[in-house]
């Protein structure tokens, strides 16, 4: 679809009217994930500990959405084509900032930065603008690849070493003991339904768990890691987290069950890899990795079937230019066979 819009010398400039970005299910899936992270946030300042100050999480979402719109106007007028926002009223436009939604609210409360808000402010830009610079083609047309809340963590973590991640305690610090198990179990079975019934990432989840304890298991016997300590890990509220809501992200994870899989798995190894090289926040930087492995595996997809495209052609018109040259020189070859014309005879 496209619409027309006059221009001031009386021209009319067609413009591309740009698909929906994501279909029922997933805007289900992200509207409920915006749900319940915001209800987590409200109870976590309210209830449960949540260390940074409690207007952070306002200036996160005016931040995120302050980018997401920015950017996206800027890639609707380079690109000529409507603004994803306009056009779905009010319902779409708060569609539209769904992710910003659960991308500002997921890196303020993992991230740790002391009373530095600019850190934080930074860190949800590089999130947000990141789906605009790691994109890769998939499907026919251009798609994010990388993790956008693990992302903005991860150079938060890289470039302003004094900085971490969110003490695990602060989800569970200001309540009793089976609270936190209580917490960790609602988050975890409805995390799971979640991902079972809209997002369809049971084979990621099943592939980062088996990869998880695999890889405990390895350190244990090779490197003389503790097992139960290595295994103990997966038991905290951020895991749980990280497990149903960062890593199942559906518009940076494969959609296949083979390659959810193998992503998933693939995180898991390489924070493996990391620990064994003594290497902090291997979770996060591990995620990162395989998003940006993936993505080059994408662009390495696609430029082996554009050559693909090219070269069948290639033999297409060459096998095209033999089969009229076949046929001009056996028209040439009938018409050397003709008799002569009587007249061409008395000539």
């Amino acid at each position: 679809m496209a619409t027309t819009a006059r221009t001031g010398t009386g021209q009319t400039e067609t413009t591309v009217k740009e698909p929906p970005r994501h279909n029922n299910k997933v805007i289900t899936a992200l509207r409920r994930f915006a749900i319940s992270i915001t209800i987590f946030n409200i109870i976590g300042y309210a209830v449960l500990g949540f260390e940074q100050p409690w207007i952070w999480p306002f200036v996160a979402l005016a931040v995120g959405y302050t980018t997401e719109i920015t950017l996206e106007m800027i890639g609707a007028r380079v690109q000529n084509r409507a603004p994803r926002f306009k056009g779905g009223g009010k319902k779409g436009f708060i569609e539209f900032l769904l992710p910003a939604h659960i991308t500002s609210l997921a890196l303020n409360m993992l991230i740790y930065v002391n009373d530095h808000i600019e850190v934080m402010i930074f860190g949800v830009v590089v999130a947000v603008g990141a789906k605009w610079i790691f994109q890769a083609p998939m499907r026919g047309r251009m798609r994010h690849y990388m993790n956008p809340s693990n992302f903005g963590i991860t150079i938060i973590l890289l470039t302003l070493p004094w900085a971490s991640i969110a003490p695990p305690y602060h989800f569970t610090e200001n309540v009793p003991i089976w609270v936190g198990w209580l917490i960790v179990a609602i988050i975890g079975i409805s995390g799971t339904i979640l991902n079972a019934k809209l997002t369809g990432r049971m084979w990621l989840i099943a592939g980062w768990l088996i990869g998880f304890v695999l890889q405990a298991v390895l350190r244990g016997v090779f490197f003389g890691t503790s097992i139960t300590g290595a295994l103990a890990m997966g038991t905290g509220v951020a895991f749980i987290l990280y497990t149903n809501y960062m890593v199942t992200d559906p518009g940076t994870t494969p959609s296949k069950k083979g390659a959810q899989f193998a992503f998933g798995a693939g995180i898991a190894g390489v924070y493996g890899i990391l620990l064994i090289a003594h290497i902090a926040y291997g979770l996060f930087l591990a995620t990162a990795l395989v998003c940006l492995i993936r993505g080059m595996f994408l662009w390495g997809l696609h430029f082996h079937t554009k050559s693909r495209l090219a070269f069948e052609k290639e033999q297409a018109d060459l096998a095209a230019a033999k089969a009229d040259e076949g046929d001009g020189a056996e028209v040439t070859s009938l018409e050397s066979r003709q008799p002569a014309t009587p007249g061409a005879a008395a000539a």
